[in-house]
């Protein structure tokens, strides 16, 4: 194991998120904020450790997929880590467990908060809260390869371990000209919906808060009534349709870049997951109907909410857990479903599930016809049985660690709905679940255990639970270096 190219990458990463921290300060400073001398102070802290251990590249650059597990886990540990400081330096959030909670919530694009007033943090600190958003939506590796080189040798590995989905290729030859492919197209769309939401009446610094929840699919909002607070058809409909082309594979839109649009139309994933997200909202529109009066009025707020949800946003018009049990059910299915491989959204992935069924299909002719021969197909092209394995595994574990979790935080004695809905909502990266974890509750009210074991839930969602168990392997610390 190369540990001095680990510790090379995460101290250069270290140093990176001093710069970003720069940005918040400046923020605050615009606004005449006191605290902005919070984001100053932690830019140092961060600082003297990128130069003390991110300056001298080591000789041999080469990193393998054991590296990338293991620096994906830790960046993500370690930016949530100094990430939080200017919350509890500042008093805007006392409890560091409460800080370390929202900022892991921010940069895994969860949604999910400790705080009751939102609207009572400085505006430097509403915009760190979801810039981290933004920065986590395509990974934190992938943002740093996208514009700074860590390592020559093997990068694909960082990509792999941190880029949601069951397989990761590269767009391009090289990896660190297909993360500035994926960054350009992530920029592009996050500037046009930023200019959208301007052109329907909001302000600069609220259209760029909510773009960053919007295409990093996180949720935080600088208004305690998230999107409802607007009222506005226009700002629900752009967000809707934002919402849900965040939540597709960032390769589609390389295809339409370059004018290859036959992989698109015959995407198995992107037909699945609009079809789920079509037969969502008609059963929900239907189903509050009586509640809303209008079919246009229900479908309104069916559509706003189900792409929300299946694209782990999190952002609410309205408090769907006060809707009928037929409705809170669909939501919470889609929540695990979550959005297509490859995306800035959560959940399982449309592409696993695609597989699953494929799978389940196959051993069902096989049974039926002995023998039969088959294979599992997606978009025409044979998925090899790694990649099935890998898809198996990935459920199992995902599985264990919720029932786990349901059970930890089970301990603190909070009826089960709540329980049930906040662990699949943190594991997911979805942000509001139902009942004391629904769209107008906050996770204040749980104790320092459980925000923990929730902490532990949305990382390990984000990572796609491997890059982050793996550091929990005893194997791995008995290896020598």
């Amino acid at each position: 194991m190369n540990k001095k190219m680990i510790v090379y990458i995460l101290g250069k990463m270290l140093g990176i998120e001093g710069l970003l921290l720069l940005i918040p300060g400046i923020v605050a400073i615009l606004y005449r904020e006191e605290n902005a001398t919070a984001f100053f102070i932690t830019s140092i802290i961060l600082f003297v450790f990128y130069l003390l251990f991110g300056r001298k590249k080591p000789d041999d650059t080469g990193i393998y997929a054991k590296e990338g597990f293991i620096i994906v886990a830790f960046a993500w540990v370690l930016w949530s880590v100094f990430g939080s400081l200017p919350f509890v330096i500042s008093g805007s959030i006392p409890s560091y467990i409460d800080a370390f909670f929202e900022t892991v919530s921010g940069f895994t694009t969860t949604g999910s908060t400790v705080l009751n007033d939102i609207e009572s943090l400085s505006q430097g600190m509403l915009f760190w809260r979801s810039f981290t958003h933004w920065i986590g939506g395509m990974g934190v590796l992938v943002f740093v390869l996208a514009f700074i080189p860590l390592t020559d040798k093997r990068s694909i590995h960082l990509m792999r371990a941190e880029v949601p989905g069951p397989a990761v290729d590269k767009l391009v030859p090289k990896v660190r000209s297909t993360a500035k492919i994926l960054y350009g197209i992530y920029i592009i769309l996050s500037l046009i919906l930023t200019i959208l939401l301007m052109c329907g009446g909001m302000s600069f610094f609220d259209s760029l808060i909510h773009m960053f929840g919007t295409a990093g699919t996180g949720g935080f909002s600088n208004k305690s009534a998230s999107i409802g607070y607007y009222n506005s058809v226009y700002i629900e409909s752009v967000i809707t349709i934002f919402m849900i082309l965040f939540g597709i594979n960032f390769n589609m839109f390389y295809f339409l870049l370059i004018k290859k649009f036959t992989p698109i139309f015959k995407s198995e994933e992107v037909r699945a997951y609009l079809g789920i997200i079509v037969l969502a909202t008609v059963i929900i529109a239907f189903n509050i109907l009586s509640i809303y009066g209008a079919h246009l009025e229900a479908f309104r707020y069916a559509v706003f909410q189900v792409a929300s949800i299946i694209t782990t946003t999190g952002y609410a018009t309205a408090d769907f857990d006060l809707w009928p049990q037929l409705s809170k059910s669909v939501i919470l299915v889609i929540m695990i479903i979550g959005a297509c491989a490859g995306s800035t959204g959560g959940g399982i992935k449309v592409s696993r599930l695609i597989i699953l069924y494929k799978t389940v299909r196959q051993e069902i002719k096989h049974i039926l016809h002995p023998k039969s021969v088959s294979i599992v197909t997606i978009d025409k092209k044979r998925v090899d049985v790694d990649t099935i394995h890998g898809v198996y595994t990935y459920f199992i574990a995902y599985v264990l660690i919720f029932v786990l979790s349901v059970i930890l935080i089970s301990i603190q004695n909070i009826d089960f709905p709540t329980t049930f809905s906040a662990v699949l909502t943190c594991i997911n990266n979805v942000g509001p679940g139902i009942a004391g974890a629904g769209p107008t509750q906050s996770f204040h009210d749980f104790s320092i255990f459980s925000k923990v074991v929730f902490c532990f839930d949305m990382l390990a969602g984000r990572l796609e639970l491997f890059p982050f168990l793996i550091i929990f392997s005893p194997s791995l610390w008995r290896s020598k270096f």
